[in-house]
């Protein structure tokens, strides 16, 4: 009864002041036998590659359908304008593409609850003028048809009568910021998640003034005959938002990407092209269970993909060892490439494998390299920690609060392993994932386009050697 309440009011709060009118007198809605979930590319929202489906809408609709016991269908389309026609002549049954909530979607459609927040920001590229506001721009502004950025501008334009855009129906928001790197176009209007994803391809992007603030991404029901899908949504929600996994999703996709750094970000692009083909095979050949570009991403963390690389507290190599874990792993020799990328890749599927049960196998990889950073003894402090807490010690976005705690007397002191640099193996962290989101990016795209020389990512070139850390040490 209490369940039953609680979704009849959030039911209430979300559409009571939506102005549609749901007709659903004489009719009994049909039992679904699959969800059809409308949606566009991008790597928020879905995206399809060699590591599978992704994306913070895909996630959200494969668990819906989970929740609905009914397989789910994603049925991609190319602008929102087919998406508006195929929810209103039944083709789908939502709309899950990224979404931001506007006046002008409100009379259309019902909008599901709130997914996460974006601002509207105006980007331009590197060696522009900074503008100031909507007012102070040397160039046109291009945005997409049918979109909340249309609405955002005809509004501006009521202050700034002088205001005009082109609007395009053939390009999508990714293909937008593309040109905007590439000079083709001076402007355009994009969600700033959306920015922040594609600046680690497209460095040259900049974020000018914010249009608007704090919009609810939202997904879309049809206006009639949805109550019972609505209802449903909203419980799945609850029930969602309560486990925690809309924040788990928000750190996924977006808690790495929010520090930027334009000169490291053009240096790695670069680096893949003109030293990662030199290695490229060693990384496939010693991956093992692992990804080879999250091998590879923190190689170059590590090393920048230097295999005479040192450092003053006496690591060496292309994955940076210690002479006692080189010594443990049966590494001769640190400063050979093939031998470091093999005992790096041995550590960190040892790492993986040490692991409690418990932590979810899509955020393994992230304890594990903590663990490479500081030492898998302190990662297990800051789990006992996070659950002192009453944190979640099996999530990564629950860990990355506590680890810079370990550098605080007051909670280290209280520890078993004692002061670690807890704040430096978070940046450690997003950094490799960021790199990683880089490369499968770029090499999606050297797949796409296996003629265009800019990229050598497939290229083979001769082997070299690999190493490791040990367990329970810091590097």
């Amino acid at each position: 009864m209490t369940r039953f309440l609680l979704v009849f009011t959030l039911g209430f709060l979300l559409t009571a002041c939506q102005p549609v009118t749901v007709d659903e007198t004489e009719f009994v809605p049909k039992k679904l036998t699959e969800l059809r979930v409308g949606t566009l590319y991008g790597p928020q929202i879905y995206m399809t590659s060699g590591q599978g489906d992704s994306g913070f809408d895909y996630d959200m609709a494969v668990l819906f359908a989970e929740y609905l016991n009914v397989p789910l269908k994603m049925v991609p389309y190319t602008n929102n304008a087919e998406l508006y026609e195929a929810l209103k002549k039944n083709h789908i049954d939502i709309i899950a593409a990224g979404m931001t909530e506007t006046p002008a979607r409100r009379e259309q459609f019902r909008l599901g609850p709130p997914l996460y927040r974006v601002n509207q920001v105006l980007v331009y590229r590197e060696g522009m003028p900074v503008p100031k506001d909507i007012s102070d721009l040397k160039g046109k502004i291009t945005v997409i048809a049918d979109s909340a950025f249309v609405e955002t501008l005809t509004q501006l334009q009521k202050h700034y009568p002088t205001l005009v855009w082109d609007q395009i129906t053939d390009k999508d928001s990714e293909e937008l910021l593309a040109m905007i790197a590439n000079k083709e176009i001076d402007y355009t209007i994009a969600d700033s998640s959306s920015v922040q994803i594609n600046r680690r391809y497209l460095p040259d992007l900049r974020l000018g003034p914010v249009l608007e603030e704090k919009l609810n991404i939202v997904w879309l029901l049809p206006p009639n005959r949805s109550d019972q899908l609505m209802s449903q949504l909203l419980a799945f929600w609850h029930q969602e938002k309560r486990a925690g996994t809309l924040d788990h999703l928000n750190e996924k996709y977006f808690g790495h990407v929010k520090r930027f750094d334009y000169v490291d970000t053009r240096a790695f692009i670069r680096a893949i092209e003109t030293v990662l083909p030199r290695y490229r095979h060693l990384f496939e050949k010693y991956a093992g269970n692992l990804d080879w570009r999250k091998l590879a991403a923190t190689s170059y963390q590590e090393s920048h993909w230097n295999p005479n690389a040192r450092s003053a507290t006496g690591v060496r190599g292309m994955m940076m060892l210690t002479q006692p874990t080189a010594k443990e792993i049966g590494i001769t020799n640190r400063l050979d490439a093939e031998e470091s990328i093999r005992g790096g890749a041995a550590y960190l599927n040892d790492m993986i494998n040490r692991l409690p049960e418990s932590i979810p196998e899509s955020q393994r990889m992230w304890f594990a390299l903590a663990s490479y950073n500081i030492g898998y003894a302190h990662v297990e402090d800051a789990r006992k920690l996070a659950e002192s807490m009453e944190l979640n010690p099996n999530a990564w976005r629950d860990l990355k609060k506590v680890l810079p705690l370990l550098q605080k007397r007051k909670y280290y002191q209280k520890t078993r392993y004692g002061y670690a640099r807890g704040s430096e193996a978070v940046h450690y962290v997003d950094s490799i994932r960021r790199y990683y989101d880089t490369l499968v990016w770029m090499d999606n795209q050297s797949k796409q386009h296996p003629d265009d020389d800019s990229s050598d990512l497939e290229e083979e070139q001769p082997t070299l050697p690999a190493g490791t850390l040990s367990p329970d040490k810091p590097k």
